[in-house]
């Protein structure tokens, strides 16, 4: 199975790392966003405005990714499709509840008389905590091979709320980066408090995934894995110490540095999912069905990927587009 001119070995390959890219992307951009939703609670009535504004240009985009990694799950790995969400239907209803939710609380704030907006925006706040807690839930229970035991349910509900305090803490590391005085402040304050979270959850995966199977224990620790993976705790260990003295110091004048703590969280969340894919390939159910096994047809993935050649630069482009065209401060909103 190292053979890459075999298209048997090559295409499955491939359509994973698509997978995984999208899931990653995914996770960090709609991560920011679901994070600025769980923050709407926490700011004042005047604020909630302008943590909108800070999301309006991008949402829309930032779920696509999460379209295209369940399109690729379909298209290319089919067993492992109906493996997954048959045993995630009650997360997946729920996530896509809370999505639905979001998007219709998003566009209600804006039109609804003024007395109702205080509802559309706990709807808002409802959606992104369903969304963010079931994406957790559904996390742990696939790190601990997506059977409905006790102690897997414990697993994925503490997972859940990890992931849900790290989505908390890239949303305000966003808000550091978009929105300045006051409320930019406040964001600082929240980060600082959500980091730490963040930090505990990685630690709790970490330590948990080497000892779901003797393979992935064996991958961590034997050797020579062991002589440099440990880099990976490492650099996260340093990022979050980075982003800590960053964050005891901004804001500062000219507002030069307040891009760095959202880097920063990206690549805390990039470090997490390597070391996740390091663990699990080349399972796509892990400890059951690898890629290999529940790849469709060499032919029909072929076909496929040239029309991924065609959408997957596609999507790129507009995302980078709308990140271009909507760069610097979030400004007031206003729908007149």
């Amino acid at each position: 199975m190292t053979y890459f001119g075999d298209p048997a070995v090559w295409l499955p390959w491939t359509f994973a790392a698509l997978m995984g890219l999208s899931i990653l992307i995914y996770v960090v951009l709609d991560g920011f966003d679901l994070g600025v939703g769980l923050l709407m609670p926490l700011a004042e009535e005047a604020e909630k405005d302008r943590l909108v504004a800070s999301i309006g240009p991008f949402w829309d985009a930032n779920e696509t990714w999460l379209v295209l990694a369940v399109g690729i799950l379909l298209v290319a790995f089919p067993p492992a499709h109906g493996v997954i969400l048959t045993a995630l239907y009650l997360p997946v209803f729920v996530m896509l509840v809370g999505l639905i939710l979001r998007g219709v609380s998003f566009e209600m704030r804006a039109k609804a008389p003024l007395a109702q907006k205080p509802l559309w925006n706990a709807a808002f706040f409802a959606g992104s905590l369903m969304a963010a807690l079931s994406q957790g839930f559904m996390l742990g229970l696939y790190i601990m091979g997506l059977t409905w035991t006790l102690p897997n349910v414990a697993f994925a509900a503490l997972t859940a709320v990890f992931l849900t305090v790290g989505y908390g803490f890239i949303g305000a590391a966003w808000l550091i980066w978009k929105t300045e005085g006051a409320l930019q402040t406040r964001a600082i304050s929240w980060a600082k408090r959500g980091l730490w979270g963040l930090a505990a959850g990685i630690m709790a995966i970490s330590a948990a995934t080497p000892f779901v199977s003797e393979r992935i224990f064996d991958r961590w620790f034997s050797f020579p894995s062991i002589a440099y993976l440990w880099v990976l705790p490492l650099v996260s260990a340093l990022l979050v110490g980075f982003v800590w003295r960053q964050l005891g110091r901004l804001p500062r004048a000219h507002d030069r540095a307040a891009w760095r703590p959202f880097a920063a969280a990206a690549a805390l969340f990039t470090l997490a999912f390597g070391g996740l894919a390091y663990s699990f390939y080349p399972y796509v159910v892990p400890e059951k069905i690898t890629i290999y096994e529940a790849a469709a047809a060499p032919e029909s993935l072929f076909i496929i990927l040239i029309g991924t050649v065609f959408v997957l630069p596609t999507i790129i482009g507009y995302t980078i587009l709308s990140y271009y065209i909507f760069r610097g401060k979030a400004t007031a909103l206003k729908y007149d």
